[in-house]
C-alpha cells in the first residue's frame, strides 16, 4: 500500500511554492520558517526528490517541485471551493446548474422535482443565461449549453436531436380560418424567434413555407421575439403559430396545451444540439454523477407527440403515391 502524504507538509509546501519564500509562507501559516523548512525537507525525503533550489538569497522551484506545485495548487483549490459551498447553505450540498432560459423553462426546470425527490438533501440553483462560464471561477458545477459542442478541455455529452415544426393553441384549428393545410397560415400571425447567433442553417419560418409547399405565405411578416420561451408563450396565448423545437415543445404538446397542425417538420442541423457540460477532474464526484444519470433518465423519457390536427397536405401526398405506385399505404415523410 502506498504511504499516505503528510498533509501539513503539503501545505507548506504549497504556500512557500507560491510565495517562493519560506519566511512569508510561515507568516501566512502562523508558524516559524524553520518549521516550513523542516516539513518540506521531510516531504523531500519521503518523495525522494529536490522540490527548491536553496540560496543564500532566492528561493526556486526545481521542475518536479513546479509539477507538484501545480497539482497541490488544484487539489487544495477544489478543496476550498467545495467547502465554501458547502458553507453557503448552512452545510447542505449545493449544485450549480447553468442552462439558457428556454430550456431551463420549457424542459428543465417543470423536471427538477424528481431530482430533487431522489436527492432531498440536495439544494439545486438554476443559473439562467447564454454567457460562457468559468467552472472554477464562477461556482457552477454543471452546465446545459445549445451549439456545436466545441468546449476544449470539457466533458461533453450530447442530449436532444433537434426537429422544428409549426405549434398553436388547439384553438386555432377551429374558428374563422380553421388550420388544415399550410396556405392556411397567410390568415394567422406567424410568430419569429429572432436568433442572437444568427445561424442561418436553424429552420425559420421561409424554410418550414418552401418544404410545405406554401408559397403564398408572407415568410417575414407576423411577431418577432427574442427568445423561444417568449414565442411559445405566445403561442400558447393563441396569438398566433410559433415554430417550436421538439425539446422545448414535448410538455405543451403531450398535454395539449399545445397542437402541431402539421406534421411537416424541419431537422435542426446536426452540428447544433443541446450539451451536458462539466469539467473533467469533477467527473467522479457523487452529485454530478447523480444529476447526469437523472438528466439522460430524463432526455430518454422526452418524446414528440404527432401532430395532433389532420394534415391534409400530407394526405394528399399519400394518396397520389398510392394512386402512382397501385401499391397499399405509404410512410409519411415529414421529415426534412
Amino acid at each position: 500500500m502506498t504511504r499516505p502524504v503528510n498533509l501539513a507538509a503539503l501545505r507548506g509546501f504549497e504556500a512557500a511554492a507560491r510565495h517562493l519564500s519560506f519566511t512569508r509562507a510561515a507568516a501566512e501559516l502562523n508558524v516559524t520558517p524553520a518549521a516550513v523548512s523542516h516539513a518540506i525537507r521531510e516531504l523531500e525525503l519521503d518523495l525522494t526528490v529536490r522540490l527548491f533550489e536553496r540560496s543564500s538569497r532566492v528561493v526556486r522551484l526545481t521542475p518536479a517541485g513546479e509539477i507538484l506545485s501545480r497539482a497541490v495548487a488544484e487539489g487544495l483549490g477544489t478543496i476550498g471551493r467545495a467547502v465554501q459551498r458547502l458553507r453557503a447553505v448552512d452545510g447542505r450540498p449545493k449544485l450549480m446548474v447553468t442552462t439558457s432560459p428556454s430550456l431551463a423553462a420549457k424542459w428543465l426546470v417543470p423536471r427538477l422535482d424528481g431530482f430533487l425527490a431522489q436527492h432531498p438533501e440536495v439544494d439545486v440553483r438554476i443559473d439562467v443565461s447564454q454567457r460562457l462560464v468559468d467552472f472554477a471561477e464562477d461556482g457552477v458545477d454543471i452546465a446545459i449549453r445549445f451549439g456545436t459542442g466545441d468546449y476544449p478541455g470539457l466533458i461533453v455529452e450530447r442530449l436532444f436531436e433537434e426537429s422544428v415544426f409549426p405549434v398553436c393553441s388547439p384553438t386555432l384549428l377551429k374558428g374563422r380560418h380553421p388550420l388544415r393545410e399550410p396556405r392556411d397560415l397567410k390568415h394567422h400571425t406567424l410568430i419569429h424567434i429572432e436568433w442572437d447567433a444568427q445561424w442561418a442553417t436553424w429552420p425559420n419560418w421561409a424554410m418550414w413555407l418552401r418544404a410545405a409547399g406554401a408559397p403564398e405565405v408572407d415568410a417575414m411578416r407576423g411577431l418577432h421575439l427574442s427568445q423561444t420561451s417568449l414565442a411559445l408563450q405566445a403561442a400558447l396565448d393563441g396569438h398566433g403559430v410559433a415554430l417550436g423545437d421538439s425539446t422545448l415543445v414535448a410538455d405543451d404538446l403531450a398535454a395539449r396545451r399545445l397542437v402541431r397542425p402539421f406534421s411537416i417538420a424541419l431537422k435542426g442541423p446536426s452540428q447544433f444540439a443541446y450539451h451536458l457540460v462539466h469539467a473533467p477532474r469533477r467527473s467522479e464526484e457523487p452529485l454530478i454523477k447523480a444529476f447526469r444519470q437523472w438528466i439522460l433518465q430524463e432526455v430518454a423519457r422526452t418524446g414528440v407527440p404527432e401532430s395532433a390536427a389532420s394534415d391534409t397536405l400530407a394526405k394528399r401526398r399519400s394518396a397520389r403515391r398510392r394512386k402512382r405506385h397501385g401499391a397499399g399505404p405509404q410512410p409519411d415523410e415529414d421529415m426534412l
